[in-house]
């Protein structure tokens, strides 16, 4: 874990997150997908911290809806989505449209815009120091539904953008779906001893109420089922030895679509 970011977990609505970050020592923060906003003020209150910045991973309202009243509060915040999401109808008084690859800075925090589209066209994650944003493109074990990207765009979203970071990157997601999703991700591969262990764990974490987050780009890797596509034990279930790992997705996802 760096030394340079704090991570707050601020759990929103039913099962969402939002997070506060900012470098320890600092009275500045930034909050990534504020649902709602007063967890997020509650949290930046107890902290000390005065919120300069928002980054969005994607529209949904779950992921937005605390940004007007986050700017009623700090007039000035710089808020940063997709350059396809600055209509304004798509994400609310965004003030910066972002590109892949964009580098900036917020908060004394530098980041790395990713463009992951899959779950929706105009999907961001944000790399900053040695952890990553996810939103709702890569859960733990999992990956968001395809509401406006391919099967295509999400394993390349996965696979080749977040997929090649490195192997210790925490991965930190907008939604507690961990045990759901592990339950799946055993059932497409029951021989997959990571899954079944990784389960283990989460099960008891929810037992004692306590978050899935961070999981790693590594723990990903072994066993997401929507990261693993090229994998021969999910190919042989969901695909053809001719299938692509964007087509075994594909199947993967209806899979879990129907589960």
């Amino acid at each position: 874990m760096s030394p340079n970011l704090q991570v707050l977990v601020v759990p929103c609505l039913a099962d969402n997150y939002a997070y506060v970050l900012a470098r320890p020592g600092s009275s500045k923060a930034l909050v990534v997908d504020p649902a709602e906003a007063d967890p997020v003020l509650a949290t930046l209150e107890q902290a000390g911290l005065e919120l300069t910045a928002v980054l969005c991973t994607h529209h949904h309202y779950d992921h937005v809806g605390g940004i007007e009243t986050l700017i009623s509060r700090f007039p000035t915040l710089q808020v940063y989505a997709h350059s396809s999401d600055s209509d304004g109808a798509r994400v609310v008084c965004q003030t910066h449209s972002l590109e892949h690859g964009a580098q900036l800075e917020a908060a004394g925090l530098a980041f790395t815009a990713l463009h992951v589209p899959g779950h929706t066209l105009g999907g961001m994650a944000y790399v900053i120091e040695d952890a990553v944003f996810t939103g709702d493109t890569l859960f733990v074990a999992g990956c968001g539904r395809l509401f406006e990207g391919t099967a295509t765009m999400m394993h390349d979203s996965l696979c080749n953008k977040l997929g090649t970071l490195p192997p210790q990157t925490r991965v930190y997601c907008g939604h507690e779906y961990t045990v759901s999703n592990l339950h799946f991700a055993l059932s497409a591969e029951p021989s997959n001893d990571a899954v079944r262990e990784k389960l283990t764990w989460a099960e008891e974490q929810n037992r004692q109420g306590l978050a899935t987050v961070p999981s790693t780009i590594a723990d990903e890797l072994a066993t997401n089922p929507f990261m693993r596509c090229a994998e021969e034990t999910l190919r042989a279930r969901f695909g053809d030895p001719t299938s692509t790992p964007a087509e075994v997705l594909a199947a993967v996802r209806s899979a879990k679509d129907r589960a």
